[in-house]
């Protein structure tokens, strides 16, 4: 069992769900309120969950939407007030995860939720009273189980970030056992999602070496293992490998991710129901391609170090990489075949020249450049 302390306290290792009662009292937990999904609970993994309480009074909320809103928010804010909750168990993917966080200001916090938004100036308004939460991973995806971050669709549509220290969650039990039963199509998206971390973070110039050696090595082990976790999911070792990428992206991207992200965050809140990690795999190519003009990027080597990773002849060689990887997980040719239609680019740039990931990027993108990111990705 490794035991890991980065950002926060990590279980990580196959059957580590069973810790989660030792976490609890750990942090102390004893009247949790669990946001998960639908599918989370229909899938069984719910009941891993709650087999690992045993004799501990227990709340759930199972309805977080595939891009958590403001108001399954509010609505799991005001169930865990009703039950005299004192603490948050998320046992989801990254929606899930994120919703959770929203929970834990929204219940402890007055005021708007909107308020406590990145881009608002929210982020110094989050306090130390936010509710204590414990992070159950079940995709190998976001990793916001060792994140500081949530992106939330607010009441207005747009699709925002908060970020705070007291948010990250005060353990994380990453068991790859969860993510066995896994569908194909999402174990390549949330796998994406997580490569598209830490490449980001790795060509972000932000000064910060150990996130660089985390986001490195993350990406040789996502890569290398993102194709047999799809086509064969009851791997161990892939999905061992994969859920270890997922957390390593999030644990690196405290330094910044880039216009990949400020696009997808954008045109999800443009239409809710496209999956940030698949669109994080249809920008990444045009993306890596307008990043190796950047200073930092070719003066540090970072696509050339991102292609030794990958197992690549050059750096040349990623943004082809990335498409031929796409086609093989069977995931969408480009935005067009996600239903992205043209007349949408006005609000897509709008939203990303206003996102919170625009000025991480190592080359700060004008409307004109995003809208030639776009057009390249459709």
């Amino acid at each position: 069992m490794a035991f890991i302390y980065y950002v926060t306290q990590i279980q990580f290792d196959y059957g580590a769900v069973k810790l989660l009662k030792q976490e609890c009292e750990r942090v102390g937990i004893t009247r949790p309120l669990i946001v998960t999904d639908a599918g989370v609970k229909a899938a069984g993994v719910l009941q891993k969950a709650l087999d690992a309480l045993p004799g501990m009074p227990v709340t759930v909320f199972d309805q977080t939407p595939s891009n958590p809103t403001e108001a399954a928010v509010m609505a799991a804010a005001a169930m865990y007030k009703a039950n005299n909750c004192d603490g948050l168990i998320a046992v989801g993917g990254g929606s899930a995860i994120d919703c959770a966080k929203g929970v834990a200001i929204a219940a402890t916090h007055e005021g708007p939720l909107t308020s406590y938004a990145t881009i608002e100036g929210g982020s110094p308004r989050i306090t130390d009273r936010a509710a204590p939460l414990i992070a159950v991973p079940t995709t190998s995806g976001t990793g916001s189980e060792v994140a500081r971050g949530a992106i939330i669709i607010v009441n207005d549509h747009r699709k925002l970030g908060f970020h705070s220290w007291h948010i990250v969650p005060k353990a994380a039990i990453c068991d790859p056992e969860l993510t066995l039963g896994l569908p194909p199509r999402l174990t390549a998206a949330t796998g994406m999602d997580a490569i598209a971390h830490c490449m980001e973070t790795f060509m972000s110039a932000a000064f910060n070496p150990p996130a660089d050696g985390i986001a490195l090595d993350g990406l040789e082990r996502g890569w290398a293992h993102i194709e047999r976790a799809t086509k064969q999911g009851s791997d161990r070792e892939a999905r061992f490998n994969l859920m270890s990428a997922s957390m390593q992206g999030a644990m690196a991207f405290q330094k910044g991710l880039g216009a990949v992200h400020s696009l997808s965050h954008s045109l999800g809140g443009v239409d809710p129901r496209l999956h940030h990690g698949t669109l994080n795999a249809m920008f990444l190519p045009a993306v890596v391609r307008f990043n190796a003009q950047a200073e930092s990027v070719q003066r540090e080597h970072r696509l050339e170090r991102m292609a030794r990773a990958m197992g690549l002849q050059s750096a040349g060689d990623i943004a082809q990489a990335i498409k031929d990887m796409n086609a093989r997980l069977d995931l969408p040719t480009g935005l067009a075949a996600m239903g992205v239609q043209r007349d949408w680019f006005d609000n897509i740039i709008k939203g990303a020249l206003a996102d919170h990931c625009h000025k991480t990027n190592p080359r700060i993108a004008t409307p004109q450049e995003y809208e030639a990111l776009l057009a390249e990705s459709l």
